[in-house]
Formats: structure tokens, sequence, C-alpha cells
């Protein structure tokens, strides 16, 4: 099935650490403003060298102030959690019409969505605790793989799934899916057919208004994918599971 190739960027280098007067405030050691203050007093030291403002730093590094060793809690890992948004609900932590929102099923924390499910889709929403791991799997420039299984009302010529991927244009610029193919080639010349398609992007209703372009209804659509993490076949509508730090979440 058609299908466009193309090598992912080269990812910009993480820098390194947080800034300096951040993980000492995190960390109980003063306001970010008198610890600024304090680095531009010399007071501070990384490693034996005087620290300047804009310096960044690790828990792990040897840390001084006015000569005094300081402690730092180790960094903790993001946690991430898979959940199995079923229609209806919203991605928005309070609805003014009161509908039912994801936010109200999970754990406690401060939970960020990876993205959004608009109220009639449904399947695999990420969420975690790092806003900024939040912001790089969602950023265009890192082309992560978003995968869904969509029924359409009709069947698409060839035609129009080639120009699927070879691009179509939207009120908001042009887009493509990566690779369109027919879920169930059995379905025979049914009114309704399964696709699976990849995006490597976020936009709003954007697999709905690609298919809408090419004059096909999306009667139902599900994500099954983001990036290396698939939406467990056990996992029902309205449940959630912390995926394990084992999973490699792509080096961004």
């Amino acid at each position: 099935m058609p299908s466009r190739n193309k090598p992912p960027p080269e990812p910009t280098a993480k820098p390194r650490g947080e800034r300096l007067q951040k993980l000492l405030a995190a960390a109980g050691h003063g306001s970010r403003r008198e610890i600024e203050s304090w680095i531009e007093a010399g007071r501070v030291c990384v490693a034996g060298r005087t620290a300047r403002l804009g310096d960044r730093a690790l828990p792990a590094d040897q840390i001084t102030i006015d000569g005094k060793a300081v402690s730092l809690p180790a960094e903790q890992p993001a946690r991430v959690l898979v959940y199995h948004k079923p229609e209806g609900e919203l991605v928005t932590r309070s609805d003014p019409e009161g509908r039912p929102t994801v936010f109200s099923r999970l754990p406690p924390g401060r939970w960020v969505a990876v993205g959004r499910l608009d109220i009639n889709s449904s399947g695999l929403l990420l969420l975690t605790d790092s806003g900024e791991l939040a912001n790089r799997l969602m950023h265009p420039r890192y082309e992560i793989e978003r995968e869904y299984a969509v029924r359409v009302q009709g069947i698409l010529k060839k035609e129009d799934l080639e120009k699927l991927t070879w691009g179509v244009e939207l009120d908001d610029g042009r887009a493509a899916f990566e690779r369109v193919e027919v879920a169930d080639e059995r379905a025979g010349r049914s009114a309704n057919r399964w696709y699976r398609v990849v995006l490597r992007e976020g936009r709003k209703r954007e697999v709905r208004r690609l298919f809408e372009a090419v004059g096909a209804r999306v009667s139902r659509l599900i994500r099954i994918r983001y990036g290396p993490i698939e939406l467990p076949r056990d996992l029902a509508p309205g449940q959630w599971r912390e995926v394990p730090n084992t999973v490699k979440l792509p080096k961004l």
C-alpha cells in the first residue's frame, strides 16, 4: 500500500542537566532569585569551579555553597501512563458542561496528556508527570509515529490512497499519511472498511480531515500506537497502566 519513506531529522542534542538555580531551588536550598544572586557573587561552585549564571548541573555533581557541600535528591525518572480512552470522554481537566474527562479516572498526580483525542475518538492516550517529556513526545521536529485504526464509510479508490500519502492541502497547511493500509481485505464490498494509517505529527482532527479531503467520512477512529508504545489488548476502556521504565521511549 502507499507509503512515504524519509529519514527523520537528526535530533538536537539535549542540554546536560538542569539550570543550577532551578536544581538548587527544587532541593529547598533557597529561591531561584536568591540562588542567582549567590551565583553572581561567586558563592556557588560545581566540581570545584566557580559557577556562572546559565550553568547546568546534575544531582550527582559535586556542588558547594560557600565551600559547604550541598545534597541533592537523585533524579527520578518520569512516570508514563497508558490510558485506554473510551469514546465520550474529553482530554481536559474540567468541562463547563459537566461531561466526563480522562483525568477523573487517573491515579493521584499532576498528569500531562501527550497530545489529544477528540470526544468521538478512542484508544491509546499517553500521560506523564513530566511536562518536558510530554512536549518532546509531541514536538513535530521528532516525527514520532502515531498509528490509528480507522473505519471509513465506503471504499477508497487506489488514487485516493495515493493522494493521502502524497499529500493534500488542509486549511492549516499540507498534510499526508506516512502509510495507509487496508486492515481487512476480507471485507469485500462492505459499506464500511477499516484502514490502518500512520502520521508523524498531531494536528487537530488531522486523521478525520485527511479522509474528508478525499470525500470519505470516518465513522470510528482508534489510536493503537504512539511511538514504541502500543495499546495493550487486555486494557479495557477507562483503565490505565503504568509504562515500566524498561520500555525505551525515543531518545530526544
